[in-house]
């Protein structure tokens, strides 16, 4: 029986977002495919009918992730004027309060993807290297290597203080990160 047009795509897109929320919450190690599949409201028949492994699952929500983080670059750089500036601020408002299933890929996956095979590494350095280059145009060091590595910096600071953020318990302390973070992220 032959599926309408777009639905396969709209379930492969279902699973995919669910395997990225459920990837993002308990880690590559944390999930198998029966999981992911619950997750996604399919069975693991159907979930393989989109992805041949969980790794490839993996690789492809890693992607999306990545390619989201890139994207919101772009959103805020459209609208011009003081745009890292906003940037900023919404990633330390947006992706520290979040639910974890939700937050950005940079702060939730990196650890994940630094284990994973080869091709999941560069399907992430790829979405990297687009948001680097996005954000590097709103830096104004007055050299193109200069910019790259402000953009570096900044994204580095800004997940791995986010990052900390999350894991702290106590509210004053995560309060005292991103203030911080702030600082820091002056741009």
């Amino acid at each position: 029986m032959a599926h309408p047009v777009g639905k396969k795509e709209e379930s492969r897109a279902k699973i995919l977002a669910s395997a990225g929320q459920g990837f993002r919450r308990h880690g590559f190690g944390g999930l198998g495919i029966d999981a992911l599949a619950k997750e996604a409201g399919v069975t693991s028949g159907a979930f393989y009918a989109h992805f041949k492994s969980k790794a490839e699952a993996f690789r492809a929500a890693v992607s999306r992730g990545m390619a989201e983080l890139a994207d919101g670059v772009d959103h805020f750089r459209r609208e011009g004027g003081g745009w890292v500036a906003r940037f900023v601020e919404f990633y330390l408002s947006e992706r520290r309060t979040c639910d974890l299933g939700e937050s950005c890929a940079l702060q939730s996956l990196t650890n994940e993807v630094a284990r994973a095979e080869p091709q999941t590494r560069m399907a992430y350095e790829a979405e990297l290297r687009r948001t680097i280059e996005g954000l590097a145009s709103g830096m104004v060091t007055g050299s193109t290597q200069g910019d790259r590595a402000k953009a570096i910096a900044l994204l580095a600071t800004l997940s791995g203080g986010i990052s900390m953020a999350r894991a702290v318990n106590d509210p004053a302390l995560a309060d005292e990160i991103i203030s911080a973070l702030r600082s820091a992220a002056e741009v």
